[in-house]
């Protein structure tokens, strides 16, 4: 008996090793093959498929208007927004379409007597002459369809809505903050009509309306397209806004008792196609035109945005989301667009400075620091170094940094940030590059676990050089009268702070938006971001002259390149599968966290 039980738990093992071993073995299943649709867009056949996925990514038709967009047609829209419900209420996409014919009897394609099959337009039932349009944001589309974005009744309906849209609408081109963006004053050149049939006075409402703390809303040069209402409803979750009022008096207001002041309005005044909502923050600052933009990330928390840096003259006007479906769709928090404005303080850390020696001129004091802390870590004893951190560091400087500690034996450390989530895109790691510093091997342990043996080591004599990256080591349990102690204090920030007041030598730092380089988010993606503005003063990119430091302290190249230095990086972490600078993009990389 037992015998056979023995017998029958054998057989159980091999049978699950067997299973395991398919398992293994079998090749992932291959996802299925995308049907595809055949139509003609202003006579040109068009292969598209017959599905995409919705705002939420759900599966539905193809419409009329991706179709052509496909077909590289780009047809007019206000309300319709990829990334929102649709609306279907502005009516500037409508569009003219045909059918294939079909005999009422057999249900079969009635063809020409070339053997094509007839396609014959939609009518009005009340009025068979005049074609009856579809709008293309919603309409799905069928095999055979035929879509006239540019045929004269199309265009005649396009100057129809937008002469109906202009019938109130104020000429403020001039003075408002929206030109140079405004979708309505380019479909007018587009598509509108140089005079409009309508001599009546027009309605006027509320402007400069606050709409909330950082909002002003201008309801004459609203279009109604509601996009701002169902992105409060359907993205932020925060149904606030609606429509009140009747005919020509409609306008956008909060519902009452209700404000207007979630962690994402800003967003509604980048997806707002006029100059009815406007940014307080950015309104009358700067044209359009005049602003350069650099792809950049938000490094306001973990999640690490996408976003466009807008400058000019070496000075950051604003930012705005950048489009990534894998981070963070079109959006970003109110709090992480307004996280600019400290870049250009004038008490921004400027100068190098030391305590033996006092030129001034960037070239040469650069030069003296660096080979003065060159010389101190080269001569400094095993474990006598300690290295604090900032999980708000670039790879590239965090692997620097790495290779000074491995070199001095050095402790280091890094400070943890930890605040509230929204569950949307604003995450509790206030860190950009908490994954970055564990990846790049500065930091392996939990951060701050480190910062008592620190302490200690400072109090007993063991420590005597402490290096201190972008943290303020006072605010962590490392009082004044301990860096008093030591005999080398090298600090690099961008603002004052306690410990840079204290510092032996100071080296003025870079923020992401005067530098290159890449982070990784809290979800594991690699992201990098370009330079936008030049660094005051004598600050320069850290990696810029912590590549000096490892090069004069351990030999190893000097990296001289931000391309090199990632490429080194990738090569000798295993997390970044060796990969390029070149091969990460605009979007990122997943990389193994």
């Amino acid at each position: 008996m037992a015998a056979k039980k023995k017998a029958n738990k054998k057989t159980a093992a091999e049978k699950k090793a067997a299973e395991k071993a398919v398992a293994v073995t079998e090749a992932p299943a291959e996802p299925p093959p995308v049907e595809m649709v055949k139509i003609k867009v202003d006579g040109k056949e068009v292969e598209v498929p017959k599905m995409t996925k919705d705002w939420e990514g759900n599966p539905r038709p193809t419409t009329m208007l991706e179709a052509c967009e496909i077909a590289g047609h780009d047809v007019p829209h206000y309300c319709y927004h990829k990334k929102l419900p649709v609306a279907g209420n502005c009516r500037m996409c409508l569009v003219e379409f045909g059918m294939p014919a079909m005999d009422r009897a057999t249900r079969q394609p009635i063809l020409n007597e070339d053997g094509t099959p007839r396609i014959d337009k939609m009518r009005l039932p009340y009025d068979p002459s005049l074609p009856r349009g579809a709008i293309a944001c919603a309409t799905p589309i069928a095999p055979g369809m035929e879509i006239y974005p540019s045929s004269d009744w199309t265009k005649q309906m396009r100057e129809g809505i937008l002469e109906s849209l202009l019938i109130n609408h104020p000429l403020d081109c001039p003075i408002c903050d929206q030109a140079g963006e405004c979708k309505l004053q380019e479909y007018s050149v587009e598509h509108g009509q140089a005079e409009s049939q309508f001599a009546e006075v027009k309605v006027h409402k509320p402007k400069n309306v606050d709409l909330g703390p950082r909002i002003n809303f201008d309801a004459e040069r609203c279009v109604l397209c509601t996009r701002c209402i169902r992105f409060t409803k359907e993205i932020a979750d925060d149904d606030a806004l609606g429509i009140v009022n009747r005919g020509s008096y409609n306008t956008i207001s909060t519902f009452p008792g209700k404000k207007f002041d979630n962690n994402y309005t800003l967003n509604t005044v980048d997806i707002c196609p006029v100059g009815a909502l406007t940014s307080k923050d950015f309104r009358f600052q700067m044209r359009v035109w005049f602003l350069k933009e650099t792809k950049s990330i938000c490094t306001d928390c973990g999640t690490g945005c996408n976003i466009l840096v807008g400058s000019r003259e070496e000075k950051i006007y604003r930012f705005e989301p950048r489009e990534n479906d894998a981070v963070n769709s079109s959006w970003m928090c109110d709090s992480g667009r307004l996280n600019y404005k400290w870049v250009g303080r004038e008490d921004r850390l400027a100068q190098v400075s030391g305590t033996r020696f006092t030129d001034r001129n960037q070239l040469g004091s650069w030069k003296v620091a660096i080979h003065e802390i060159s010389e101190i870590l080269r001569d400094a004893e095993q474990g006598s170094v300690a290295i604090v951190g900032s999980a708000k560091s670039t790879n590239e400087e965090l692997y620097l940094l790495s290779q000074l500690a491995a070199k001095t034996g050095a402790i280091t450390d890094a400070v943890q940030r930890l605040g509230s989530g929204d569950g949307f895109l604003s995450c509790e790691d206030k860190n950009p590059n908490s994954n970055g510093c564990r990846l790049t091997g500065f930091c392996f342990t939990e951060f701050g676990i480190n910062t008592s043996k620190i302490e200690e080591g400072i109090k007993n004599g063991a420590i005597k050089t402490l290096i201190v990256f972008r943290e303020d080591v006072t605010k962590q349990g490392i009082p004044v009268k301990l860096l008093k102690k030591l005999d080398h204090l090298i600090v690099s920030d961008l603002l004052p702070t306690k410990t840079t007041e204290h510092a032996t030598y100071l080296l003025p730092g870079a923020a992401v938006m005067e530098k290159r380089g890449t982070m990784v988010n809290f979800k594991g993606r690699l992201q990098k971001f370009m330079k936008a503005v030049e660094a005051p003063g004598d600050a320069r990119p850290e990696w810029e002259f912590l590549h000096e430091l490892v090069f004069n302290v351990t030999g190893n190249n000097g990296y001289s390149t931000i391309e090199g230095l990632f490429n080194q990086m990738a090569t000798d972490s295993k997390a970044f599968k060796e990969l390029k600078w070149a091969e990460i993009g605009d979007t990122g990389v997943e990389v193994d966290i």
